[in-house]
């Protein structure tokens, strides 16, 4: 048996064979719908079922708003693409043993507040003075 069929107890599925259509995955809200159908038929996922009490209550209702847009990024040949800053969000000082070192924290293309990062502040001024106009 090979080691990847011991671990999750199916054979490993090469590139090779992904055209196989018989197994194909649904997305969007028809995924949804098609979950909901499998767990009103009493096999209800333990995170679907914290706060049904009984079977017949699972019901999905379809709304265009629950519907995701995916991000567009734009990738050249090599199926990369370029960090830029789009601004800077918020500015500090951190004492070190050699000095003073000053901080700010850079809002980057195609990213979230959340994943925002702390470069120093002479090395963006350095690369992009026109966020400090």
């Amino acid at each position: 048996m090979a080691p990847f069929e011991a671990l999750y107890g199916r054979k490993c599925r090469s590139p090779v064979c992904w055209d196989d259509r018989s197994d194909a995955v649904v997305l969007g809200p028809e995924m949804i719908q098609e979950m909901v159908e499998q767990s009103c038929r009493g096999g209800i996922p333990f995170s679907f079922a914290t706060n049904v009490s009984q079977s017949s209550q699972c019901r999905y209702l379809s709304d265009p708003s629950h519907v995701l847009s995916p991000e567009v990024i734009e990738v050249d040949e090599q199926l990369s693409y370029l960090e830029t800053p789009k601004e800077i969000l918020d500015r500090k000082v951190r004492k070190t043993s050699n000095g003073e070192t000053a901080l700010v924290k850079v809002l980057w293309t195609n990213h979230n507040v959340e994943e925002a990062t702390w470069e120093t502040e002479a090395s963006m001024r350095e690369s992009y003075p026109h966020l400090f106009a």
